[in-house]
């Protein structure tokens, strides 16, 4: 015997983008939609048509619930008994969000009462269900959704791992509700720059320990018009990972991490970095912390700190081949560049190589002559290096 859903209400419990495409098709039915979000404004939500009410208004509300939050502290057992008892008797409940947000024996209680008439699940408990139990959950109104979630969480991840691993590959997503986000979080062009998001992240949290405050993600340049999506959530995934207590860290920590994220784009690169393709900064306002940098090929580079830019045109190189036991090699160098009034700008060393390693020091200019260095080195030589 079906429902009538003309006229009765859905209560989304989450406002992202898939509880949208949950609430659109419901609403062709007639139902009213209503949901509860802390991070979406009334306005957002009104614009596709679902008002947003506490949740203790939420339950005695709505015939109908469905679930779509993360796993976070304030979530974990949302509905539990006393939720159960506050919802409409018979309310249908479809938990779309993973296990621990619902009281599964508080479910199954609600269920054998009647104040819950049936509830489907994505993600749940199951084997933890048979348990105790003593065998399968076989209470007609525990109604799995008939999808590739069915029969347990191994179809789940082997099925739904496709195809998001084949569009990493170049192949478009099928099926996927953030279709769009994931294009641009695929693309060849972006992985580099989603690298220097975290890398910026990881330095803002190294070196400004743990920020309260406003963290500000500009991106310059035509080409990021279409990143902020994907690049401001790198850079603050990476600020936040070490400091959170939570295993996987989202964007919905922030606020409890002490910081409001703003996130804005610039079409131009100023000044003599108007000929790179782009420019990506996190700042934390009013503080003396901001890191630049941009991609060279697929590589990140750190362009300045604080508005100090670290030189990347023009810079003379010193090279040298030297013995990896020698602990006095390098102050030795730093020495000869004393002696000729010249400034170290940047050094790199390889790893060892047939007994040897290989130096690069970036110097403030050319040297007269290499005559001093090639008596403490294997092999020293010099370039001029000109890519910017």
């Amino acid at each position: 015997m079906g429902t009538e859903l003309n006229g009765k209400s859905l209560g989304i419990l989450g406002l992202g983008r898939i509880s949208r495409e949950v609430a659109i098709p419901m609403q062709s039915f007639g139902m009213k939609t209503v949901g509860c979000n802390p991070i979406i404004s009334p306005e957002v939500s009104a614009s596709f048509s679902i008002q947003q009410l506490p949740l203790e208004e939420i339950w005695p509300f709505c015939s109908f619930i469905t679930v779509h939050t993360p796993l976070l502290p304030s979530t974990t057992g949302l509905l539990n008994d006393s939720t159960f008892a506050l919802c409409n008797k018979g309310v249908c409940v479809v938990n779309c969000s993973l296990e621990g947000i619902m009281d599964e024996g508080a479910l199954l209680w609600a269920c054998s009462q009647g104040s819950a008439q049936a509830q489907g699940w994505t993600c749940s408990r199951r084997s933890r269900l048979r348990l105790r139990l003593g065998g399968p959950p076989e209470h007609h109104q525990l109604l799995p959704p008939g999808s590739q979630h069915q029969g347990g969480p191994e179809p789940l991840r082997g099925g739904d791992r496709c195809p998001v691993h084949g569009h990493g590959e170049g192949e478009s997503p099928h099926g996927v509700v953030n279709a769009q986000a994931l294009t641009t979080t695929f693309s060849l062009h972006t992985k580099p720059w989603i690298g220097l998001a975290e890398a910026l992240g990881t330095l803002m949290r190294a070196w400004a320990g743990s920020p309260k405050g406003t963290i500000q993600v500009v991106m310059r340049g035509l080409t990021l018009k279409n990143a902020r999506n994907c690049l401001s959530p790198a850079a603050i995934v990476s600020l936040l990972k070490d400091t959170s207590h939570h295993a996987d860290v989202n964007l919905l920590l922030v606020k409890e991490a002490g910081f409001n994220v703003t996130t804005s784009h610039n079409p131009t690169v100023p000044g003599e970095q108007g000929r790179r393709e782009g420019l990506l900064s996190v700042a934390l306002a009013g503080a003396p912390y901001q890191a630049v940098g941009f991609v060279q090929g697929t590589t990140p580079v750190l362009q300045a700190l604080n508005g100090a830019a670290f030189r990347q045109k023009g810079l003379p190189l010193l090279l040298f081949w030297a013995q990896p036991s020698n602990p006095a090699m390098l102050p030795t160098m730093i020495g000869l560049l004393v002696e000729a009034c010249m400034q170290l700008l940047s050094y790199q060393t390889s790893m060892v190589s047939n007994g040897e390693t290989r130096h690069v020091m970036g110097i403030s200019s050319l040297l007269p002559n290499l005559d001093a260095w090639k008596q403490h080195t294997l092999k020293a030589a010099e370039m001029w290096r000109h890519d910017g």
